[in-house]
């Protein structure tokens, strides 16, 4: 894909060439600067909430005039970026979209896309703190129910009224960023309640899964899920893997 200024944007195919041109906006333009940024910052969410390429350059080269209309980095005040929202955050904080509303988090687009062309959305909730095997073979196995994982993530606020204030042992957004780099996970939604049910009453996902500690029939996400059809699922856990082993192994190092 290479981007042509104000033509737009050149896929490039195996077989043929397609031409996504800009829309006509009649802009009188004197700093581009930041124009590709914002391009490709907009194309990787669109492609995140399950466009398909086409659409996401579309949906990226509007984005990319649209703030250009807006006077481009010379509007932007104090720490105010030209950034759409990650593909993690807490949905109390997403950032403005005009009129005041909050912007959709990718989480959510992605779940809403999804499920309109008949997909599946998998959903795992957990404090993910230290980042273990076990959790890798749980996330996978998560992500093999559907097409799409979202993981509902404890906060740090959440996990010390939980977990005590010695937990947790990494800040969320740390915890967040590992979740992301794994090619199972889609997307992360931090949630600051002690349990996910209000994140999962918004989300409604179609699948919701645990690790096999816990009894599906004694969740209390388990009826909710059941109310719109959903699926409970546990798996089974990984031996001798656990967050509480692995920091008390690190302790003994020191």
């Amino acid at each position: 894909m290479v981007t042509l200024a104000e033509r737009g944007a050149l896929i490039c195919g195996p077989e043929a060439d397609t031409h996504i041109a800009a829309p006509a906006a009649g802009l009188r333009i004197e700093d581009s600067c930041g124009a590709g940024d914002r391009f490709a910052a907009s194309l990787a969410v669109a492609l995140a909430a399950g466009h398909g390429l086409e659409k996401a350059v579309e949906a990226a080269i509007s984005s990319a005039v649209e703030f250009l209309g807006g006077g481009g980095v010379s509007s932007l005040e104090g720490s105010q970026a030209p950034l759409p929202p990650a593909a993690s955050g807490d949905s109390s904080q997403a950032l403005p979209a005009g009129e005041g509303e909050p912007e959709e988090s990718v989480a959510f687009a992605l779940g809403r896309r999804v499920q309109s062309t008949g997909g599946r959305v998998v959903a795992a909730g957990g404090c993910f703190d230290l980042l273990h095997a076990g959790h890798l073979r749980l996330l996978e196995a998560a992500r093999g129910l559907g097409d799409c994982l979202i993981v509902c993530l404890n906060s740090d606020e959440s996990i010390r009224r939980l977990k005590g204030d010695s937990r947790p042992l990494m800040s969320q957004a740390d915890r967040a960023d590992l979740l992301l780099g794994l090619s199972c996970v889609d997307a992360v939604e931090v949630f600051s309640e002690d349990t996910p049910e209000q994140l999962l009453k918004e989300l409604r996902p179609d699948v919701w899964v645990k690790g096999a500690d816990y009894d599906a029939e004694q969740l209390p996400e388990t009826a909710l899920l059941r109310g719109w059809g959903g699926d409970v699922v546990t798996v089974p856990l990984e031996p001798g893997r656990s967050t509480t082993g692995l920091a008390s192994a690190i302790a003994g190092l020191g």
